[in-house]
């Protein structure tokens, strides 16, 4: 993994140097099953500390980012509540370039007595811990973990309550790159014979991480990775020249370096400057260690989220539009059932007009339809008098005809649910941002399809305003992001005038395009329409429909869903989805 032994030095030194130490725990959070966040309260200033066990993003820093805590904190943070809270922070300490992080407090227990309380952050990918632990007799004894380790999952060590803390077992033949003399590095790396130098200074090195021993190979080795076996005394010189200068980017805390890929995911960082992918990778900068970490995957954390919220309500939505298509089906059987009822009308006009031929005891009249002049055979309830036959037989023609109206007007409804649920699912699917979401779980709440209590209000996204375009002759062009938007421009924002677009019979944003003195510019139509089609769900087809319309012809009928209009007087366009285009509006 990229945080080392040593970059969690710089972020150690960097804490210490920020005055936490004599700091007391103002605030004990955990915003997630793995990750706590402590406020420290020191020389008026509050710095929030983050320890993440996760084994995508273990990690300790300082940091700038707001948390999303459950309602109720987990028995973990409210053990860490009561043997730390007030605590004063007497030291930080790492043991050598290991991947432990010590945070020491003295702390109050609750007989009065002051005793110290012991943190530890072990960053170690899937083995990453936190343990709390107190010190007595000169020992440090586990008082419990956020990952409780039995000997079922471990046969190295077990992390317990009560029982006495062991570091991990620990490779005493590395060396420490920052410390060590010139010719004990040497050594080392001439005892990888038959290795790469990149694999070996993993293994002889304490505290380096992969992307740092490939960037000492790329510049010892002049842009390649050899065998050290086939090393000379230049590649040696400037191996020793590049440790060198590691070290002084260590101490000066100047380098910190970002690496993303072409398409702006974050890759990999180091605590100096990467040559080695060229311009294959975009590379930025941090003011330091803590604000790397706390911009790396404090980005991807929240990207993560993101996708995560967006999967989940897309599969609700998916689900919602599954069970409404199901509940179209059967109303649709049962509509085509309806259409018989005038089966049953018929057979009581046969009765009543045929009641003086009837005998006591008949199962069923043959008789002439006088309507078609058919001859027809009723089966008759022997329970029943002629004229009881004849009522049971237009009771159930009445009982299908009030059916078919139900039917008929439910299923309109649901189709129209469908349309609106399809649109729904549009807008989640082009969703970028938690503030999107947000907006779109607010609007399904609203209407009753998700619990009101899903919705986090204290942790609520400002909306992001629609997008905004500028056509090339000049024209506004506004896009709205979801349904409550598209409501918002169509039936507040606009003017008469103004140019309402939409792809025809496909989900999709409304589009507004702003009049100037009344008139619009078919290009402007043209362009609009293209981002229309590009915000829609034929956002891949080709020669896609788009209808358009003044906003004086495009009404919102009473009672309808969010997103919903009617509109006349329109004309269509049919235009390819233009992503170059879209690339130009304002998000």
């Amino acid at each position: 993994m990229s945080l080392d032994g040593t970059f969690l030095h710089c972020v150690v030194s960097e804490m210490l140097s920020a005055g936490l130490v004599g700091g007391r725990i103002d605030k004990i959070y955990q915003p997630s099953r793995e990750e706590i966040i402590i406020s420290i309260r020191s020389a008026g200033k509050h710095n929030k500390i983050l320890i993440s066990s996760n084994s995508m993003s273990a990690r300790v820093c300082m940091t700038e980012r707001a948390a999303e805590n459950p309602s109720a904190p987990p028995m973990f943070c409210m053990l860490l509540r009561k043997h730390l809270s007030g605590g004063k922070l007497l030291d930080i300490t790492q043991d050598g370039l290991e991947r432990i992080i010590n945070f020491d407090f003295e702390c109050m227990n609750e007989i009065g007595d002051m005793v110290v309380n012991r943190l530890t952050a072990e960053i170690m990918g899937r083995h990453s811990n936190i343990i709390l632990m107190a010190k007595k007799d000169g020992v440090y004894r586990v008082t419990d973990s956020i990952k409780r380790i039995t000997d079922d999952v471990s046969s190295v060590r077990r992390i317990l309550p009560n029982i006495v803390y062991e570091t991990p077992p620990r490779d005493l033949t590395r060396v420490n790159f920052l410390i060590c003399s010139d010719s004990e590095f040497i050594n080392a790396v001439k005892q990888g014979e038959g290795k790469r130098l990149s694999k070996h200074l993993t293994a002889c090195l304490e505290g380096i991480s992969p992307v740092f021993a490939r960037e000492c190979a790329y510049y010892s080795c002049r842009d390649t990775d050899f065998a050290v076996d086939d090393m000379t005394d230049d590649n040696y010189d400037r191996l020793l020249f590049f440790i060198k200068r590691a070290r002084e980017y260590v101490t000066d805390k100047n380098g910190f370096t970002i690496l993303r890929d072409l398409n702006g995911a974050y890759k990999d960082f180091c605590f100096m400057p990467i040559e080695q992918y060229g311009t294959q990778m975009l590379v930025s900068h941090a003011d330091g260690a803590n604000a790397l970490l706390d911009i790396f995957y404090g980005s991807k954390a929240e990207n993560e989220r993101m996708k995560q919220r967006s999967r989940d309500l897309l599969k609700m939505l998916m689900n919602t539009y599954e069970r409404i298509a199901r509940k179209l089906e059967l109303q649709k059987g049962e509509l085509a059932q309806c259409g018989e009822r005038e089966v049953f009308r018929v057979r009581g006009d046969v009765v009543s007009a045929n009641i003086y031929r009837m005998e006591k005891g008949m199962t069923e009249l043959t008789a002439e339809d006088y309507s078609t002049g058919e001859t027809v055979t009723v089966p008759l309830d022997v329970r029943l008098t002629p004229s009881q036959n004849a009522q049971k037989y237009y009771a159930e023609y009445k009982k299908l005809e009030k059916a078919e109206r139900m039917l008929t007007k439910l299923i309109a409804d649901g189709e129209n649910e469908l349309i609106y649920i399809d649109s729904v699912f549009d807008a989640a699917s082009r969703a970028t941002s938690n503030a999107e979401i947000s907006e779109i779980k607010q609007e399904l709440a609203a209407n009753g399809y998700i619990h009101t209590n899903t919705v986090n209000k204290k942790t609520q996204v400002k909306p992001k305003p629609p997008m905004h375009f500028v056509t090339d002759d000049g024209y506004d062009v506004y896009i709205g992001r979801n349904n409550i938007q598209n409501d918002k421009l169509t039936v507040k924002t606009a003017e008469p005038d103004d140019m309402w677009l939409h792809t025809k019979n496909i989900a999709g944003s409304h589009v507004i395009i702003k009049a100037k003195n009344g008139e619009i510019s078919d290009n402007a139509i043209l362009q609009a329409a293209s981002l229309a089609a590009y915000c829609s769900k034929a956002q891949n087809s080709t020669k896609v429909p788009v209808d358009y319309t003044r906003i004086r012809f495009v009404k919102k009928p009473n009672g309808a869903k969010p997103g919903m209009v009617i509109f006349t007087n329109n004309y269509t366009v049919l235009v390819d989805p233009d992503e170059q285009l879209f690339a130009r509006v304002e998000a």
